[in-house]
C-alpha cells in the first residue's frame, strides 16, 4: 500500500510530517494494506492563518483494486488528531465495506 500525503501552503508539508502521516495510516489499516492500492491524504487549513475550532481539516482516500475509492474527512484543531481521526474513519468504513462485499 503506497501512502501520499498533500498539504495546502498553510500547513508545512515536511519529510517528519509525511512520515508521520503515513506510519498512523499504515499502522491503522495495516490489516487491509494487501486490500488496498494507496492512500491519499489531504491536509488543509480551511480557515487559514485566522483562528477557528476544528479548521484543520484531513481527507482520506483509499484505493481499493475493482472498486470506486472510499473517501473520508475528519475535522480537528490539531494536524495529529485530524490524522489519528481520518484514519480511524477511514479504517471503519473500509471494514464496514469488506464486510458486504463478503457476504456477497
Amino acid at each position: 500500500m503506497m501512502v501520499l500525503v498533500n498539504t495546502d501552503n498553510h500547513i508545512g508539508g515536511s519529510i517528519a510530517l509525511s512520515e508521520a502521516v503515513a506510519a498512523t495510516v499504515e499502522d491503522t489499516l495495516a490489516h487491509l494494506a494487501k486490500q488496498l492500492t494507496r492512500v491519499e491524504v489531504h491536509l488543509s487549513d480551511e480557515n487559514s492563518f485566522k483562528a477557528g475550532a476544528n479548521d484543520i481539516r484531513c481527507a482520506m482516500e483509499a484505493r481499493i483494486e475493482g472498486h470506486p475509492p472510499t473517501a473520508v474527512t475528519f475535522y480537528s484543531n490539531d494536524v495529529d488528531v485530524a490524522v489519528d481521526g481520518a484514519a480511524e474513519k477511514l479504517k471503519a468504513a473500509l471494514e464496514h465495506l469488506f464486510g458486504k462485499l463478503d457476504r456477497s
